[in-house]
């Protein structure tokens, strides 16, 4: 097994391309430890010293690491966890994966709120698992549009920009009534 890895734009995550399915379909997010109990190749990555955080994707898996430790120190064994996970014929999450997708919204606002989501499914999600990352609706009200950031976009300098100059205009470019976007904490 060879697996590849790519830098992202936030220079504390990593993205791992295993060159094989990782999850069917979305996304899963762990970011400490002690959320990625149903995740048996999550567990396996965090045990690594100096693991913060594990975003898996279809195709990859994007790791966060500490502040304080380099990546020529924990690279080796986040790969050797990764093959180890690979060849131990485990699931990759146990039982229902809980999808990670945009928040359900009820209320006046739902053909806006329908187009804000398929705006980011269609032009905004697939550049973001470029960059090992993903960002889902959180909600919208009066105007303001609020978004989740997970995987490298969490914790990224970069987000920021991407945030304001990209997805809002994006957004407000189509739907008039978006005035704002601001992203939120899990």
């Amino acid at each position: 097994m060879f697996i590849q890895t790519e830098s992202t734009p936030n220079p504390a995550t990593l993205k791992f391309l295993p060159g094989q399915s990782v999850l069917g379909t979305g996304t899963a997010d762990f970011p400490q430890a002690d959320t990625a109990g149903k995740s048996p190749l999550a567990k396996r990555i965090f045990a690594v010293e100096g693991v913060n955080g594990v975003f898996l994707g279809t195709d990859f898996v994007t790791v966060t690491k500490a502040e304080s430790v380099m990546w020529d120190h924990i690279k080796p064994a986040i790969l050797g966890a990764i093959m180890e996970h690979f060849q131990s014929g485990q699931p990759v999450i146990e039982g229902e994966q809980a999808e990670s997708a945009h928040a359900a919204h009820d209320g006046p606002d739902g053909e806006i709120v329908k187009q804000i989501k398929e705006l980011l499914d269609t032009r905004v999600r697939p550049a973001v698992a470029q960059d090992g990352g993903d960002i889902t609706f959180h909600g919208f009200d009066r105007g303001i549009v609020y978004l989740h950031m997970q995987g490298a976009c969490a914790g990224c300098p970069s987000s920021t920009l991407t945030l304001k100059m990209g997805i809002e205009n994006l957004l407000r470019h189509y739907i008039p009534e978006v005035v704002e976007v601001r992203p939120v904490a899990a």
